[in-house]
């Protein structure tokens, strides 16, 4: 009997997906459900021939070093690989993947909430509604930013960014753009693409960002960006934390220059920045954009596809 791999799950993840594991895998569960420190990355590699880790597992260039030659691939649990050293995993020889395309729409459907929720002071009404302050009503109570018909911009189109400006036709919201490179025409579907982040930035009275994590876009909106933006405009990030240069936005926010934030994703994780929760106008999810149990199903499972076809002597299609 041809002996299984073994398989390391450092977080508990669907119980489909744990099935399916336990069927082709010896498996290892973290059923604590604690992220994987470094040191525990480090012990189980000489124990397990794959690993998969979420986000909250950090392969850094020290780690990975230490790694001991029986681990085979790291099979992310993400679409983001930020939290591995792409570089140091492959000069080790360590195949690495992800689950692209299945968490697109969970995703763009969380921005989509991100940004009615900032644009129409969801904090404020639901703070108002559980503790009973709610005793009157006036022309000017609760006014907030009209979505429908307004100008959304989109930085980074990829798969998450079209399926989120799809969404956005669905208000009639006015399409615009910034991406490395421009999306074949048929891809466009009526939007308008700027060539500059900056020219993007002036027409944006929403900016939902949707682009990786990566040394370049490090504080993408920083001070300098964040006052480009239209007077009153609504930030949403439901992509990385890294991208937001939170101090400058906090600034923004108490100037009223940014009229209100939704965000799903902070520098520090878990729990986020406690500057913003003094800030009504800032809607904060925590980290969920693919929290949707068809989701989490098919992160999981695309990452087993990954895994079944390396250990079948296959490129694995997700092969970073």
């Amino acid at each position: 009997m041809t002996q299984k791999p073994v398989l390391w799950l450092p977080r508990r993840v669907s119980d489909a997906t744990i099935a399916r594991a336990e069927h082709d895998y010896d498996v290892i569960l973290n059923d604590a459900d604690t992220p994987g420190t470094a040191d525990e990355i480090i012990a189980m590699s000489s124990k397990v021939d794959a690993m998969m880790p979420c986000h909250s597992e950090h392969f850094s260039a020290d780690v990975v070093a230490q790694l001991d030659p029986r681990l085979k691939i790291v099979a992310n649990h993400s679409v983001g690989v930020d939290h591995c050293d792409l570089p140091a995993l492959e000069a080790k020889g360590i195949a690495v993947t992800n689950t692209p395309d299945v968490l697109s729409d969970a995703t763009a459907e969380l921005a989509v909430l991100l940004m009615l929720g900032a644009a129409r002071h969801a904090v404020k009404g639901d703070r108002l509604m559980r503790t009973g302050a709610w005793d009157s009503w006036s022309p000017s109570f609760m006014v907030g930013k009209q979505v429908t018909g307004a100008r959304i911009g989109i930085v980074g189109m990829g798969r998450v960014g079209r399926a989120f400006a799809a969404k956005a036709r669905g208000f009639d919201m006015e399409v615009h753009y910034y991406n490395r490179t421009r999306l074949p025409s048929d891809q466009e579907q009526g939007t308008t693409y700027h060539e500059t982040i900056e020219s993007l930035l002036s027409v944006a009275d929403f900016l939902s960002l949707h682009c990786p994590a990566t040394p370049e876009t490090m504080d993408l909106m920083n001070e300098q960006r964040l006052d480009a933006l239209p007077d009153g405009a609504v930030l949403i990030n439901s992509a990385r934390g890294a991208l937001v240069d939170e101090d400058a936005l906090l600034r923004a926010i108490q100037t009223g220059k940014i009229g209100a934030a939704g965000l799903d994703c902070f520098k520090t994780e878990p729990g986020g920045n406690p500057a913003f929760a003094a800030h009504e106008n800032i809607f904060m999810l925590p980290h969920i954009g693919s929290a949707t149990t068809r989701t989490r199903d098919a992160m999981g499972f695309r990452a087993l596809d990954n895994l079944d076809a390396f250990f079948a002597g296959k490129t694995p299609q997700d092969l970073l």
